[in-house]
């Protein structure tokens, strides 16, 4: 009961971040397209290496938090125009993960679950709306509450169940872990650039193709919203265990490569 209430503070958050993020149109094209594509490529490749297992959607998410934090640590030489599509990209990508999880799981969801992911999602996005809502005030409250707490409370209590040694070279596993590492990179800066040269959008002036695709690895890091669609999706403790192996590998590769393309890579105009 504990945990449902976590996850339903973070899903409120969650709701808010979408409707407020989400609600300068010209601004949201380029990484929601982006988002599209990290999560359609992703899972192509787990359903292709892994075609009977129900938990394609877990190679989907990607956790704002996790992401914004390695991105935070590049300092100085972090562009903020890149952190902008990161986040943007990021609350797109909980958007259209909470679809997924409303339309191809939604007869697994019991009332608990209903109510703490896209009930309590609806809810913040409801409460963004409303007029004299301090929107702002409460994001910038829940904001650390959910960095710092729920998230790693919520994620520490379910990754410490399941996972054993022969999890981390699971087929499971090593299908996520390469849908995420590869697919995420791969879908992003593909559907960015394929939106850019088709002139569906333009580029910002301040962001580069080779940043996009720093920040496409940095969203191969999955963990809150991705343990949720696991729960609901699969029933066996064991695939359960291997999914989150293949989360946790995924995440650190992720992060770390994230993390030097974006401090190392010199960025490069997109012609």
């Amino acid at each position: 009961m504990f945990l449902d209430l976590l996850i339903a503070i973070f899903f409120i958050f969650v709701g808010l971040e979408i409707t407020t993020t989400l609600s300068h149109p010209k601004q949201i094209v380029l990484p929601t397209l982006a988002a599209l594509g990290g999560m359609v490529v992703p899972a192509a490749i787990f359903i292709t290496l892994n075609p009977n297992n129900p938990a394609w959607a877990t190679a989907m998410p990607t956790d704002l938090a996790l992401a914004l934090g390695v991105f935070a640590l590049l300092g100085k030489r972090a562009n903020p125009a890149a952190r902008i599509f990161l986040l943007t990209l990021a609350v797109a990508d909980d958007l259209f993960s909470l679809i997924v999880l409303a339309l191809f799981y939604g007869d697994k969801l019991d009332l608990v679950h209903s109510a703490s992911t896209l009930g309590a999602a609806a809810l913040g996005a409801i409460l963004a709306v409303l007029p004299k809502f301090p929107v702002a005030r409460v994001i910038s409250f829940l904001s650390p509450i959910c960095t710092f707490f729920v998230i790693p409370v919520y994620v520490i209590a379910k990754l410490s169940q399941g996972i054993s040694i022969e999890s981390l070279t699971s087929t499971t596993a090593t299908s996520l872990t390469t849908a995420r590492v590869i697919g995420k990179v791969i879908g992003i800066t593909f559907f960015a650039w394929l939106a850019i040269k088709s002139k569906i959008v333009k580029m910002p002036n301040a962001l580069h193709l080779s940043e996009i695709a720093g920040v496409g690895a940095l969203a191969g890091m999955g963990l809150t919203v991705a343990l949720v669609i696991s729960e609901v999706a699969v029933e066996s403790e064991i695939v359960q265990g291997d999914i989150k192996a293949g989360l946790i590998i995924s995440a650190v590769i992720s992060g770390l490569i994230g993390f030097i393309w974006l401090r190392v890579v010199q960025p490069t105009n997109v012609s």
